[in-house]
């Protein structure tokens, strides 16, 4: 018997980035009948609580999901046990997790875009700062990933 994935996304703040990612792999793995586990968190503690950026809610919903349930929540040293898999969105939080992993961590880490094919070692660009067309490019990198990461979950 193999054991159930589960994903977390982890971005700076968990109100742009990591949800996305989280929408993108439920929606996608649901398509295609894969039984996975989905999560996203932050690795900054200064949106904790809070709700998804407005910004990620109106891409959201154009791809018809609703994220207006999501809070932002930090990553929790339980985490790197709970999870099979921690993907982070860009290197700034691969660097953040490195420092953080507990001992004995059983996830494996990775950055996100290295499912991607062409896409190795490269950062989901941060949309805070940018205006709505900045998010839409965001859920193209996430979609992206949640497909590559379907197929090899399929596996």
């Amino acid at each position: 018997m193999t054991m159930r994935p589960a994903l977390l996304f982890v971005c700076l703040g968990n109100i742009c980035r990591s949800p996305l990612a989280e929408a993108a792999m439920r929606q996608q793995a649901e398509a295609a009948g894969l039984d996975v586990y989905v999560e996203s968190a932050a690795t900054a503690s200064y949106h904790t609580g809070k709700p998804i950026d407005e910004r990620s809610l109106i891409v959201a919903r154009k791809h018809g999901i609703d994220l207006s349930d999501h809070f932002a929540r930090q990553v929790q040293a339980e985490d790197f046990m709970r999870f099979t898999h921690i993907f982070a969105i860009d290197k700034g939080v691969m660097n953040s997790l490195r420092q953080i992993v507990p001992q004995g961590a059983t996830s494996s880490l990775e950055m996100l875009l290295d499912n991607v094919p062409g896409r190795q070692g490269q950062s989901v660009a941060d949309p805070y700062f940018s205006e709505q067309d900045a998010f839409d490019i965001t859920w193209a990198d996430v979609s992206a990933a949640a497909a590559a990461l379907v197929q090899r979950f399929k596996r």
